[in-house]
């Protein structure tokens, strides 16, 4: 699991606005995002990690198994990788991305609070 992160770094995280995980720029540049790469293309690609991420967020949240907690079912992190996520992250997701998500297999719930927090159905997930 990755480390805590010390007060002073936190105002460089940055949030995937598909799964909220927090990063900092040069980790979603050398290694993308753990959850989304498969369809955002981040790594490498600074334009694509401006257009995703956002160093809008706010309120932590460390998760250790996205299977078993309810923390992670009702901020829709079921089946993503365990480590730092963001509650909220503001920003606009580009509708090509959204396409591509879906495309994946992934729906895409905005994470500025816009969509409805009620705890997700299984269907839902």
């Amino acid at each position: 699991m990755e480390a805590a992160i010390p007060t002073s770094q936190q105002r460089h995280m940055r949030a995937c606005m598909v799964c909220s995980i927090l990063r900092t720029q040069a980790q979603f540049l050398t290694e993308g995002c753990p959850n989304c790469e498969a369809f955002m293309g981040l790594m490498g690609n600074r334009d694509q990690i401006e257009d995703c991420t956002s160093q809008v967020w706010d309120s932590m949240l460390t998760v250790s198994n996205t299977s078993r907690s309810w923390v992670a079912r009702s901020q829709r992190l079921t089946g993503y990788v365990r480590g730092l996520y963001a509650m909220t992250v503001e920003g606009v997701l580009p509708e090509d991305v959204i396409a591509a998500a879906e495309s994946h297999g992934v729906q895409y719930f905005p994470r500025d609070g816009s969509v409805s927090e009620a705890l997700p159905t299984d269907g839902q997930m």
